[in-house]
């Protein structure tokens, strides 16, 4: 084993039971030295998403008690045994593997982004969830081109910032839907055409109207229940509707036979089926990177709260008060 001995305890945040954000709970954790095919990475930033609430709540059950966060970004401080490519002092960004709400964790060397030295931590902590998944988004279903229409929902969210940021690269006119004039701007500056504040209007409806009734060739929703039966009134002729999550509760059952009419189709979208192997997760992060390095990507950074702030963080994100992306920082 390479490096310095890994440390027995370090700070973190456990989950003993499922609930609200007071479930996140402090503690002290203990930590093994990292076994075959493993490193343990000492952490500079940890990623907050929407994933970590599902889980929480237990929508997306996993067994307590658990370290919840599924990304962060960091400096390898041990290697184990049959890790080739990867040695301490390395930076490196991590995404689906959970434990990350803790000063460092043990982690699979084929779960590592190697990070370049002139990508920051909080980018790269942000990048790894968000940035992947909406790589996946918009290329794995319809990569648009420049004749399409894309509309992207909470469009001034973390994934939804990056996706509205992937779509204008592929050229195409998109549009986004926000709840709140500042996430409006925020939508705006990252490149969308035109921006819908769904509270306020009947998104389907003015889709219809700002295509000349056309409607949008690609539809990515995160939202769920409070959009989903909107997009099927939006959808254009031959359309792709893509659903990766249900921020707001499940949508309504749908029969396929109602999606015969104008040839539309629904897809469910989950960005580990994209990442299957360590080769597809470095391609997808490459697409990332490149785009953050070449200038035409950016995470925006909401706010970076400290680990044991990581309820907060929570709230924020639950209850939408977020532009961009939240971040632990376990350093201070």
């Amino acid at each position: 084993m390479n490096g310095r001995t890994a440390p027995t305890t370090v700070r973190g945040v456990v989950i003993d039971r499922t609930g609200g954000p007071d479930v996140l709970q402090p503690r002290t954790l203990t930590l093994p030295a990292p076994g075959p095919g493993e490193v343990l990475v000492r952490h500079e930033r940890i990623g907050v998403n929407f994933t970590d609430i599902y889980q929480r709540r237990g929508t997306d059950p996993v067994a307590p008690p658990f370290t919840p966060g599924m990304e962060a970004a960091g400096i390898i401080e041990t290697v184990g045994a049959d890790v080739p490519g990867f040695h301490p002092g390395d930076r490196v960004a991590y995404a689906r593997w959970r434990g990350s709400y803790a000063e460092a964790a043990i982690v699979p060397a084929t779960s590592l982004i190697p990070l370049p030295d002139d990508v920051s931590f909080e980018q790269g902590a942000a990048f790894g969830m968000q940035g992947i998944t909406a790589q996946y988004l918009i290329t794995e279903f319809r990569k648009p081109s420049a004749s399409d229409t894309v509309l992207v929902h909470a469009a001034a969210g973390g994934v939804g910032l990056m996706l509205v940021q992937f779509a204008k690269h592929s050229s195409a006119r998109v549009i986004g839907t926000v709840s709140t004039q500042a996430k409006a701007d925020a939508a705006r500056e990252a490149g969308a055409d035109e921006v819908i504040n769904y509270t306020d209007d009947d998104f389907a409806e003015t889709v219809l109207r700002l295509t000349d009734g056309h409607g949008a060739d690609l539809i990515i929703d995160g939202v769920g229940k409070a959009t989903f039966n909107g997009d099927l009134r939006a959808v254009a002729t031959h359309g792709n509707i893509v659903v990766f999550g249900a921020a707001s509760g499940p949508s309504d059952p749908l029969s396929p036979g109602e999606l015969i009419g104008r040839s539309r189709t629904v897809s469910g979208g989950d960005v580990a089926d994209g990442i299957g192997t360590h080769d597809e997760l470095l391609a997808r992060a490459k697409d990332v990177l490149d785009g953050i390095e070449q200038g035409w990507l950016t995470s925006g950074i909401h706010a970076t709260l400290p680990l044991e702030d990581a309820a907060e963080a929570h709230r924020l994100l639950e209850e939408r008060h977020t532009m961009g992306k939240i971040l632990l920082n376990p350093t201070i």
